[in-house]
């Protein structure tokens, strides 16, 4: 027996908006990360091309909570970061192509140089296509962790764990 019209209407209606909960609006001057039941928005700079890319945060005295640089790269590669010139502690949140989180380093030391990696030791997958940059401490803050996904326009949005739709 077929349910009536009204129940299959209401189960259609319920499938299409869950199918479409996962997207987000997204624009090229904002990250937004699914953290548990909240969506965390930070305002970033984006840094896409090798000059950019070298001079990152150097020689900045403040950021704002909320506030970063999206490191991008135009494919997933192995990375290294380190705080050359660089004034403030700095949380440096690792992302694979596909946007997910794959490695912490909170509160990188200003001006030490040693090399920051960006897969934690044994990682299968060490390629990063992008990076953000935030505020020491802000990734505790913000609630951010490993596994969660970013959406960003600038992901593959057939590969986006986090699609902007």
């Amino acid at each position: 027996m077929w349910p009536n019209k009204a129940a299959l209407a209401g189960a259609f209606l319920f499938l299409c908006t869950a199918a479409h909960a996962d997207k987000v609006s997204c624009t090229p001057g904002t990250v937004i990360f699914q953290a548990g039941d909240d969506r965390v928005t930070v305002a970033v700079e984006v840094a896409d091309d090798e000059a950019e890319r070298a001079q990152g945060l150097m020689f900045r005295r403040e950021l704002a909570p909320n506030t970063g640089m999206l490191f991008i790269y135009d494919s997933p590669r192995a990375v290294s970061f380190w705080m050359r010139n660089t004034y403030i502690p700095l949380d440096l949140i690792f992302l694979d192509q596909a946007g997910v989180i794959r490695h912490i380093h909170r509160n990188a030391v200003p001006l030490d140089e040693t090399p920051i990696p960006g897969a934690a030791a044994g990682d299968p997958q060490p390629q990063r296509r992008m990076i953000l940059e935030i505020g020491g401490g802000e990734a505790d803050r913000l609630g951010l962790a490993v596994g969660q996904p970013m959406a960003h326009p600038r992901l593959g949005q057939d590969l986006a764990a986090l699609p902007c739709g």
